[in-house]
């Protein structure tokens, strides 16, 4: 009797466990039409909401665009420059392609009279500037000099934070009279609300290590084209493009590395000590550095570049902790006791520099034959050491960077004489 009453009970159970499968099957495909409809519409509002982010690509047909309504502003009298003509009316500067575009901040490569320049402003529309109001009140170009270099002045105060007399503003400002002196000054003020245009006019004359500006057109000017670095190249710097196949061997290439690195301290120490405040470099990665053909480094993108003061400013922020102190590569110390981020930056321009490019890029690329084996691991320890955080105390961490850049000058000048003896 028990066998046949266990018949119906097992075909019951398995009767349930069927049932429990189909439904558990039904239940994952609603989930899974479920979360595909989600997707669907999420994806449709963001393309909706978002338009502009998928359509700001860096194309050729929106660069022709901006040029265009550049040179028809030129020939309604609304800007002006040194290079319109060339651009608008001789074609001698030729549109290349798009490098950049993100936020209005546009990048563009062209050809001006045979050579490679690159075009930059960081909107794309003229009137998206601030306008000056003086140009509305003046009806004559009778506008004082003194009154022009002043506001220059206190422009150049408000971005970058830096105190300038009248005598020190030339390079940001070279007025011409005559009849397109609104343009002219309407021009130079679009330019002035650049951060890196006002970087690149005030230092190129004292600095080898920052872009030379060859010119410029309403609020475009146009920088010299330099071989920038990348961070997936085995030696950042595709040393081919920049000074020709002359480096084809092993020790030709690890003679460049030597001297880039070299170039990097110079930097380093340039920016450390030979202006009136410190220059801070809050980003640092290989793409915003190029070289020259004699392998100097060049900083080419400093938007997120701040002299001392401005420096000062931007740090002294609320915080809970120090990652509230963190901004980009330059760091601060929170103060617990009045919840306040330290003005004075605890990172140095070097320790980064060690960390996110020397680290990476020093140690693979000099290992081999060309220079002895001790000097490579001192070379690789030296850079170790300097990439580390700094000590707690601040009053420590001032003397570290004068130490790690004394060391490294002095391991890479050994490096240098090495490669020299394998040469004689």
């Amino acid at each position: 009797m028990e066998p046949a009453e266990s018949a119906p009970a097992m075909r019951g159970i398995f009767g349930c466990k069927r049932l429990r499968l189909k439904l558990w099957r039904r239940c994952t495909l609603l989930f899974f039409l479920f979360w595909a409809a989600c997707w669907v519409v999420g994806s449709t509002l963001l393309f909706l909401v978002h338009r502009s982010v998928f359509s700001e690509r860096c194309t050729a047909e929106k660069s022709h665009r901006i040029l265009a309504r550049l040179c028809l502003d030129y020939s309604k009298g609304a800007l002006t420059g040194d290079l319109c003509e060339d651009l608008c009316v001789a074609q001698k500067l030729v549109y290349k392609q798009c490098l950049y575009y993100d936020r209005g901040k546009k990048v563009i490569q062209a050809d001006w009279k045979g050579q490679p320049v690159i075009l930059k402003s960081k909107k794309e529309i003229f009137s998206s500037y601030q306008r000056l109001r003086l140009l509305d009140e003046m009806e004559t170009q009778d506008v004082p000099e003194a009154e022009l270099l002043l506001m220059v002045a206190l422009e150049v105060k408000n971005v970058l934070g830096l105190e300038l007399s009248n005598n020190t503003v030339g390079p940001l400002w070279t007025r011409r009279r005559g009849l397109h002196w609104k343009a002219q000054v309407a021009s130079m003020w679009s330019l002035l609300q650049q951060e890196e245009y006002i970087y690149f006019s005030l230092l190129q004359d004292f600095s080898k290590h920052v872009l030379r500006v060859i010119g410029s057109c309403g609020h475009f000017y146009a920088v010299e084209y330099l071989t920038a670095g990348q961070a997936w190249h085995k030696t950042i710097f595709p040393l081919e493009d920049a000074v020709g196949p002359s480096f084809p061997g092993t020790k030709s290439k690890v003679k460049a590395i030597t001297d880039i690195a070299l170039s990097f301290l110079d930097m380093v120490n340039h920016f450390d000590n030979d202006f009136s405040h410190r220059l801070h470099l809050c980003d640092i990665k290989p793409e915003n550095f190029a070289i020259r053909n004699d392998l100097t480094v060049v900083a080419i993108d400093v938007d997120m570049a701040f002299f001392e003061p401005k420096m000062r400013d931007i740090l002294e922020q609320n915080c809970t902790g120090d990652e509230d102190c963190n901004f980009f590569d330059c760091f601060s110390k929170c103060d617990l006791r009045i919840k306040k981020c330290g003005a004075q930056r605890a990172n140095n321009n070097l320790q980064v520099i060690c960390d996110k490019i020397f680290r990476h890029w020093l140690s693979p690329n000099l290992r081999g034959p060309t220079i002895s084996f001790p000097l490579q691991l001192q070379l690789q320890k030296a850079v170790q050491e300097c990439a580390k955080p700094g000590p707690e105390d601040l009053t420590q961490h001032q003397n570290r960077p004068l130490n790690s850049l004394s060391e490294l000058y002095h391991l890479l000048q050994a490096s240098q004489r090495e490669l020299q003896k394998v040469d004689s």
